[in-house]
């Protein structure tokens, strides 16, 4: 299918008419092209419709276009009943992964003033009061991870945890936050390239897990986007004066630079970021969203020097060119995002780089389309600073 949606756009544009880069912005044409596909993300309380939910929220505030946030609400809406109450989440199963989706419940209590939103929002906060924890602090992906860091973390769980710090003044939660990031660089970074790997594990007893420093061995690109993108997050959540905000700044700096380091000569990334010349390797479209937002966002917010900017750039054209096609019926899709990755659970997951290369890409993924919608935005802003 995907070859032919290749083909008819290829032979389009020799025909004088590139409808991929026509006059509506790509990334609308996505958005559109995503509610046209799913109409209705209400069946369920998921982490993934929680990514494209936000990539849509970001779309509104860019065009204060109510289409957008009119999708969320009749997403989100059905299931929060009058006393805060979320269809689908269940507090005690402890995944980070299930606060996700929360994020959008701040739009919609501002824009609408329903209380349910705002009780929702503690409900999923409370979660964090009684979550299972590593010795050191780090809230555990879920609770049968014993011991371990996951970098996903941090954008599951700990943007939605500042934000409410934000939003509500819990200075407590925004504290933790921070802690929780600066203990995942601590442990998972390499101070050299200033990438991070997927995960830690503290008892080093983790099939996955090197003896000696308890860590997995490969760069997954989505769990590095993931970290990035939540890290910038939490930085601007946080009071400018807070103790804990240079030294957030340092570690995306940090990454950012080792991120641009391994950028491909296309503009985008790899399934595994450093070993784009290993047979096998992949080009991946939800990390090199993230990283498109997280460069594109650190360039217009100060944390990021000015010669940042092209790079910025640059990964949105590779995006566009590499991940963004067009079918016969005028649809926009999002390809070569990676379906599902990580380490554990299963046996194969065993932070090897044929563990992540053998994982198969998807057409128009959540993960994807939200993480390239939200990049987008933020391109965009740039461009307009």
């Amino acid at each position: 299918m995907i070859s032919r949606f290749r083909a008819f756009v290829r032979d389009r544009q020799r025909g004088g008419v590139n409808l991929v880069k026509g006059e509506m912005p790509v990334y609308i044409r996505l958005a559109d092209s995503t509610i046209k596909r799913f109409p209705d993300l209400s069946d369920k309380w998921d982490h993934e419709y929680g990514v494209v939910l936000k990539g849509m929220e970001d779309l509104w505030k860019l065009t204060n276009n109510n289409k957008y946030f009119g999708y969320i609400k009749n997403s989100i809406s059905p299931n929060i009943s009058e006393d805060g109450e979320i269809k689908g989440y269940v507090l005690d199963t402890y995944e980070v992964d299930n606060i996700n989706t929360g994020r959008v419940l701040f739009s919609l209590y501002h824009e609408t003033g329903e209380e349910r939103y705002k009780k929702a929002a503690y409900k999923l906060r409370s979660q964090f009061d009684t979550h299972p924890r590593t010795s050191f602090g780090n809230f555990l992906h879920k609770k049968a991870f014993k011991d371990i860091i996951f970098i996903d973390s941090v954008y599951m769980g700990l943007t939605f945890y500042a934000q409410f710090g934000k939003e509500f003044g819990d200075e407590e939660a925004l504290d933790d936050a921070a802690n929780q990031i600066i203990n995942a660089a601590n442990f998972n970074q390499n101070k050299e390239t200033g990438l991070l790997v997927q995960g830690y594990n503290e008892t080093k007893t983790e099939f996955w897990a090197d003896p000696e420093t308890g860590l997995s061995s490969s760069c997954w690109g989505r769990g590095l986007g993931w970290y990035s993108v939540g890290l910038l997050e939490v930085i601007e959540y946080l009071p400018e004066l807070h103790p804990k905000r240079a030294r957030l700044i340092e570690i995306f700096q940090s990454l950012m630079k080792g991120v641009v380091d391994v950028q491909d000569e296309t503009g985008v990334w790899w399934q595994v970021l450093d070993k784009g010349h290993l047979e096998g390797n992949y080009l991946e479209a939800s990390a090199s969203s993230m990283f498109t937002y997280s460069l594109a966002k650190g360039v217009r917010l100060g944390f990021l020097d000015e010669s940042y900017k092209d790079k910025a750039l640059k990964a949105y054209d590779g995006l566009v060119e590499q991940f963004i096609e067009e079918d016969p019926d005028g649809e926009v899709h999002l390809v070569g995002t990676c379906k599902s990755g990580g380490l554990g659970v299963k046996d194969y997951r065993d932070g090897s780089f044929e563990s992540y290369v053998c994982e198969e890409t998807g057409v128009d993924d959540h993960k994807g389309v939200g993480a390239f919608l939200m990049a987008a935005v933020q391109v965009e802003l740039l461009k307009g600073s």
